[in-house]
């Protein structure tokens, strides 16, 4: 595909991408780390894409709120102001989006090509009655045992939910977003060439006031995020990464088979079936549905390390408006005519 492809694509994904779990998630294994996949942006640059790049916080966020809460003791003697999670939202936005950025401008650099990358605080409008605000889902921060689970919530007020057997993590609001603010901006960034990293850790949360919006606590979902910033600036391709090659229906059974490419209408019927639950691939499938039926080209689900073949067409999920039928491949046939 070296050279012949064009397009726009927008890229994301999880905090975990960097911190894996169970790790400490050292600021040095998360810049190893952040420089491996920036090759595989870079790549793609150089292929002809043009690319957006979202990403989670999940881990990033949790380890901010937990030094706050560490220091709280003391903070009053200090003077150090309350930490509340949408600034931690804010700080790992920056944080994350300054490693992305400085890696991804150092790949590009060292293939000597022009485009560099631009972080963009991103913040995206939710609506302060969504039933979220009294159901916490979305896991923060790294796992805990039952025994750390039991404590954190009967000593600190923490909601905490299984996510594994004997596996514990933090769950707050996740509303689902309406509007990203800055879109206008990220394409305008996008059509001068820059590789925009936005939306990270899924936007800061804010409600709409007259005449202008206020900060809430919650962390949004940065793949319903991303499909609606991809929507919203007229992308082709949204890619949503997550830790398997590709998108299965009887996932870890015997009867377990990848989904090469697949409708919107199939794919919504596994949907309604159970195959994907709330919990894990639930909220991409519902982002990559949305993301095709408000008119982007296709959506793909794979892992970091298939991206670049899954965004050729080759391998992943490939999630179209209609199946695949006896025509020829929907996803070569626009590939040619780019």
């Amino acid at each position: 595909m070296s050279g012949s492809a064009h397009g726009t694509v927008l890229v994301a994904i999880g905090g975990n991408a960097l911190v894996l779990d169970g790790e400490a998630g050292s600021v040095e294994r998360q810049q190893e780390r952040a420089a491996d996949f920036a090759v595989i942006v870079a790549e793609l640059v150089e292929d002809g894409w043009s690319v957006v790049v979202t990403h989670g916080n999940g881990p990033q966020v949790g380890f901010i709120l937990r030094r706050g809460e560490l220091v709280a003791p003391d903070a009053l003697v200090e003077g150090l102001p309350a930490l509340p999670l949408w600034l931690a939202v804010a700080d790992s936005q920056g944080g994350i989006g300054h490693i992305l950025t400085v890696a991804i401008d150092s790949a590009l650099a060292a293939r000597n090509l022009s485009a560099r990358g631009v972080a963009v605080l991103t913040h995206a409008v939710v609506d302060g009655s969504d039933p979220a605000f009294q159901r916490p889902t979305k896991p923060i921060g790294g796992q805990m045992t039952a025994e750390t689970a039991r404590r954190r919530a009967t000593e600190e007020g923490w909601s905490v939910t299984e996510t594994g057997p004997g596996q514990f993590r933090r769950v707050v609001a996740s509303p689902i977003p309406h509007e990203i603010i800055e879109a206008e901006a990220i394409k305008g960034l996008v059509e001068r060439g820059s590789v925009v990293i936005a939306a990270g850790g899924g936007g800061i949360p804010v409600v709409r006031d007259e005449p202008g919006w206020h900060s809430v606590d919650a962390v949004i979902d940065k793949d319903r995020a991303s499909a609606l910033l991809a929507g919203a600036i007229g992308l082709d391709t949204l890619v949503l990464v997550t830790g398997v090659d590709q998108v299965y229906v009887d996932f870890n059974t015997p009867t377990a088979r990848p989904l090469d490419v697949v409708g919107v209408a199939d794919l919504r019927r596994h949907l309604a079936d159970g195959q994907f639950p709330a919990g894990s691939m639930g909220p991409k499938i519902e982002s990559a549905i949305r993301f095709v039926e408000d008119g982007g080209s296709r959506a793909v689900i794979t892992s970091i390390g298939s991206l670049r073949d899954a965004i050729a067409g080759i391998g992943g999920t490939q999630i179209l408006r209609e199946g695949p039928g006896p025509s020829p491949h929907p996803i070569t046939e626009h590939q040619e005519a780019l």
